[in-house]
């Protein structure tokens, strides 16, 4: 039986400027044939705040880097998690599936993934005994929606995606210290879990001058701009 292949991008460190931009040109940049899957750190404490939030959700102190990202969801902080992103290009049966169902095959990866280290994952449901949350102010570790991942009363994986022309741009986080596992451990069974839970192999992602060239500026004119992080008024 013949395996399906998608691009592998095992990241380094990088400021949240750059991170942000990167995600945004995976799919109309680089217009892949195949899902990429990129996991990748944080050169400095960050935390970034869903497209539609308001700045101040955040409350984030001197220590840490605001950055606004390009999917919705609530605030993260970036200073012990996993951060992994998929782009999946509209020719994959991925981006057919409606936008529920698309969290849900990502994050039975990571409840896999989990299972591997012998912690005891499920998924949240939709729950109507749960409060309204205002998407404006919510923290995503603190407000469990339908399909993050849970140990027991506890949401350890969350994400948010983003939808366009060129596909489905899903950004994920796993709190390592809510689960109490190293960064490197976490991301080799990350990989591991994808590959069993999709049936797949990966091949190298590899990157071109042009597309660097195009995250530095992409960078400069939007994601480390105030216009954009504060009020989400793209410049340039």
């Amino acid at each position: 039986m013949n395996c399906e292949h998608w691009l592998l991008w095992r990241d380094i460190d990088r400021n949240p400027y750059i991170n942000m931009s990167i995600d945004e040109l995976l799919l109309p940049l680089v217009k892949p044939q195949a899902p990429i899957l990129r996991i990748y750190g944080w050169d400095r404490p960050s935390v970034s705040i869903g497209y539609v939030q308001n700045y101040d959700a955040a409350a984030p102190g001197q220590q840490y880097t605001v950055v606004r990202r390009p999917t919705g969801g609530g605030v993260v902080y970036h200073d012990c998690d996993v951060t992994y992103t998929v782009a999946v290009p509209t020719s994959h049966p991925i981006s057919q599936l409606d936008r529920m169902e698309s969290y849900h095959v990502f994050h039975r990866a990571v409840q896999r993934a989990l299972g591997e280290l012998s912690i005891t994952a499920s998924l949240a449901t939709d729950n109507p005994a749960l409060p309204h949350v205002d998407r404006a102010t919510m923290k995503c570790f603190v407000s469990p929606t339908r399909y993050d991942v849970m140990e027991e009363q506890k949401k350890v994986a969350g994400a948010a995606q983003r939808r366009t022309r060129y596909g489905i741009l899903h950004q994920g986080s796993i709190a390592l210290a809510e689960i109490n596992v190293a960064r490197e451990l976490m991301i080799e069974k990350l990989i591991a879990a994808f590959k069993k839970e999709f049936a797949i192999t990966f091949n190298a992602f590899n990157i071109s001058e042009f597309f660097w060239a195009e995250t530095e500026k992409l960078a400069a004119n939007k994601y480390r701009r105030e216009s954009w992080n504060r009020n989400r008024e793209q410049n340039g």
